[in-house]
């Protein structure tokens, strides 16, 4: 995926992704997870179903204060030209303006953050296996 709006937010500790239909299986005796990037109504949307093995959970604190369990991958993201690899909680994001946020754990000692300038790059996610 390439080019889906992001909010950068120096408030947020940890990044997360907009997904839907978030489930564990079982996949040949193993314990995966399996999502949707996005949704349908997203014109980034690919109806695939990403698999990851490696994955974990924890609590989280939402932007309304309360704390949910959310799925948290480890992941490649590029910004820019920069890939850096990282981890993302996996939550609905479909009443939110941006899909993606990315938080302080993944801008702290990388970037500057200028609040006067808006949509300077496109931002592209690869899976990994770390």
């Amino acid at each position: 995926m390439k080019n889906i709006e992001a909010k950068i937010d120096t408030g947020a500790y940890t990044c997360a992704l907009h997904c839907h239909t978030i489930a564990e299986k079982e996949l040949g005796g193993k314990k995966v997870l399996c999502f949707f990037l996005l949704d349908p109504s997203h014109e980034e949307y690919h109806q695939t179903e990403h698999v990851f093995f490696d994955y974990s959970r924890k609590k989280i604190k939402s932007s309304s204060g309360e704390f949910e369990e959310r799925y948290i991958i480890k992941t490649i993201v590029r910004l820019g030209r920069r890939r850096i690899r990282t981890t993302i909680s996996l939550t609905d994001r479909g009443n939110m303006r941006y899909p993606v946020l990315i938080g302080r754990k993944l801008l702290r000692g990388k970037f500057i953050v200028d609040v006067s300038r808006m949509h300077t790059n496109g931002i592209l996610f690869k899976k990994a296996f770390l």
